[in-house]
């Protein structure tokens, strides 16, 4: 086994899985605000709304999750959605992810990822990020599946409102029980991984948990507790991956935020 890769030799020859956060954890900064940007180029919201995702993005970066955060991203995500058709997100989905989302997947996280896939076991993404986004990116990655925020739907159709809460906290930790008893799974034999201790819930379900790129609170708790902790985000590998998570997260709300005071002025918009 080489530096970095699952631990799961001598395990019970049985089904196992790995559930991976996705904001942080296995892409750089919040998938919701990538999304959000490709919604706004297709004239899903305004400039007001784009500025206020690109707000939270920053405050993510330098603060972490925030529970409240979170929810106010998602619903107002999801309320854009209203009156539009499954199909046509779960394309957007697609468009977007090649476009914005690609290039922020972490390679680090990614291989671990892939190391449980040649290993035979699940690779779930668990996130707070729409289930259809969600799966897009499971889909690209080549992963098993993904477990996501699930918004309402008659008849094909979005209504804005979300089925159960955001997927988040112990909400993950719920989803991911329901997983491994409609799958057959034994969580002792199971991985997880994320940047938060707001997934303390999840992590603490699972025989392997591990901190990856890790808040200061879920490094202290990796720590006292002996979990593995890994860290993509500074030294050589950094340099390697791409800029810092603060310094590409402020270049790209800076672009966004530039490109729509230029989009303004031509346009003649009003306040």
């Amino acid at each position: 086994m080489t530096a970095g890769e699952p631990d799961v030799a001598d395990r019970p020859d049985r089904p196992r899985a790995a559930f991976f956060d996705v904001d942080n954890t296995i892409m750089h900064g919040a998938s919701i605000f990538q999304m959000a940007r490709g919604l706004y180029r297709r004239k899903f919201l305004t400039w007001r709304d784009i500025l206020h995702f690109a707000w939270q993005q920053v405050s993510f970066v330098l603060r972490g999750e925030n529970m409240g955060h979170v929810a106010d991203i998602e619903s107002k995500a999801l309320s854009f959605v209203a009156g539009h058709h499954v199909a046509e997100l779960q394309a957007l989905g697609e468009e977007i992810y090649d476009e914005l989302m690609a290039d922020k997947i972490w390679p680090g996280p990614y291989e671990l990822a892939k190391a449980h896939m040649t290993a035979g076991d699940q690779v779930w993404l668990v996130t707070a990020t729409p289930v259809e986004v969600a799966e897009v990116i499971a889909a690209r990655l080549e992963l098993t599946g993904a477990l996501g925020t699930v918004a309402e739907r008659v008849d094909g159709t979005y209504t804005g409102r979300l089925v159960g809460g955001i997927m988040h906290g112990q909400a993950k930790a719920d989803a991911v029980q329901a997983l491994a008893r409609r799958e057959g799974l034994d969580l002792t034999d199971c991985s997880a991984y994320s940047d938060s201790m707001n997934d303390l819930p999840m992590l603490s379900l699972v025989g392997r948990p591990v901190a990856v790129n890790p808040d200061p609170r879920l490094r202290a708790h990796a720590r006292a507790h002996g979990w593995p902790v890994h860290d993509f985000r500074s030294g050589r590998r950094a340099a390697r991956i791409g800029v810092p998570i603060a310094a590409g997260s402020g270049l790209a709300v800076g672009l966004v935020m530039g490109a729509m005071a230029v989009r303004r002025r031509h346009n003649g918009e009003r306040d």
